[in-house]
């Protein structure tokens, strides 16, 4: 330590004093030297440029506002449902997968849908924890009969929607996971209008949140020729392994003459998140609808997961189905409407479905424990892989703080 400090002590009285001169003095070699001029020019290029910058940018946030198709009429309010009761709801009660072919019961069971301080809560659950169902019944040799107990609401109660028996020879089980699927039929409808609706999508693999609207009386025939407007649809698994999963919203609007013309791909888009997912906290999921246009937002209307011009085609002349030769009879023409057929009343539908054979959960993706095209056992194989998804699921499942609907034009009688 002696050494040391003694060394210190030697460096410090042998520092040399600087040689630089004090005050102003003459520096003849910048005067006039090109390099002078050449600084002064890179200052004004550079902070020229980042004005340019700032006002491009204002520049196209103040065009992309002003692109926002925007309805001066009045709006009237028809619901704002913060759920502090189901009066406004119904619950769909089936079996059949709903034309998607998805692996749920949809049941009006309250551990499927109840409400709590949070609001709104829609869960899966197994078959098995919340019914009488053994094991053994679920994969063969029971009959589970909704007509016979009086709940289905299937317009055709024979069909499969309520009705299912189990049979291990040809892989059929009673549906393994039961959820909730509740709609405004009957009750709240808008024909043009806004929509909003407050939700946290649930995380867990294989599951299939949604916010949509089908046609009060489906005037124009059977899906999907009088349309079908899906603000929200996501899948609950976690992007970290699955791609566009839970970070992913997909809206839509459905329409054309049967399932195999349906147009959708035409009007269908979607938006994933760059960082998080839609799991973790609660969002905003938005429609406005008029007679000129259609768009869904996310959260504010700048951020649109679709947008939809009516006009100046038809929504049949869009469609590509008028074609040379013997094309099908448009069912929309005696309308006159290039918003047709969304120009109807629509409701409102709030549910988590499970699976599906329909193609939402892609082939081989994820570790998907099921095939969909060809497989009669595909509800058997996504039940055998139980211990790889169930323990993904949330207790609390998609809860919903608030939902509301507004009518296009003034009210006719006082807002709700």
């Amino acid at each position: 330590m002696a050494v040391f400090l003694g060394s210190q002590q030697q460096i410090k009285q042998r520092r040399l004093k600087s040689a630089r001169l004090v005050g102003e003095y003459e520096k003849p070699w910048i005067e006039g030297s090109p390099y002078k001029n050449r600084e002064r020019w890179d200052k004004i290029i550079l902070w020229g440029c980042i004005t340019l910058g700032f006002g491009v940018g204002i520049a196209l946030c103040t065009l992309t506002y002003f692109k926002i198709p925007r309805h001066e009429a009045s709006y009237c309010l028809v619901m704002a449902d913060e759920f502090k009761n189901l009066d406004n709801w119904s619950h769909e009660v089936q079996i059949g997968g709903f034309g998607a072919n998805s692996f749920e019961w949809a049941t009006d069971d309250p551990r499927n849908s109840y409400i709590a301080d949070d609001g709104l809560h829609l869960k899966a659950t197994l078959t098995l924890d919340t019914s009488d169902i053994t094991p053994d019944q679920l994969l063969n040799g029971y009959t589970l009969n909704l007509t016979a107990a009086g709940t289905c609401t299937s317009n055709d109660t024979k069909s499969t929607d309520c009705v299912r028996t189990s049979n291990a020879t040809t892989s059929t089980i009673i549906n393994p996971v039961r959820s909730a699927r509740i709609t405004t039929k009957g009750k709240k409808t808008i024909r043009y209008g806004r929509v909003e609706v407050v939700a946290k999508i649930p995380p867990g693999q294989w599951l299939w949140p949604a916010i949509w609207m089908m046609p009060q009386d489906s005037v124009y025939g059977a899906w999907p020729r009088s349309g079908e407007i899906d603000l929200m649809e996501a899948r609950g698994n976690d992007p970290a392994h699955y791609l566009l999963g839970s970070d992913t919203i997909y809206s839509t609007i459905h329409w054309g003459l049967d399932y195999f013309t349906d147009q959708s791909k035409q009007t269908a888009s979607w938006y994933t998140r760059q960082r998080g997912s839609y799991a973790s906290g609660f969002h905003t999921y938005g429609m406005e609808w008029t007679p000129e246009y259609l768009y869904i937002y996310i959260d504010n209307k700048l951020l649109q997961s679709l947008s939809v011009k009516f006009g100046p085609k038809t929504m049949w002349e869009r469609s590509g189905l008028k074609a040379p030769g013997h094309p099908p009879k448009d069912p929309w023409s005696y309308t006159k409407s290039v918003s047709t057929p969304f120009d109807q009343d629509f409701y409102l539908i709030l549910n988590v479905a499970v699976g599906t054979t329909g193609g939402f959960f892609a082939d081989s993706v994820g570790g998907k424990p099921w095939v969909d095209r060809g497989s009669p056992a595909a509800m058997m194989d996504f039940w055998k892989a139980n211990a790889t998804w169930y323990p993904t699921w949330d207790p609390d499942g998609m809860i919903v703080k608030s939902a509301k609907m507004w009518q296009l034009g003034a009210c006719s009688s006082p807002e709700i």
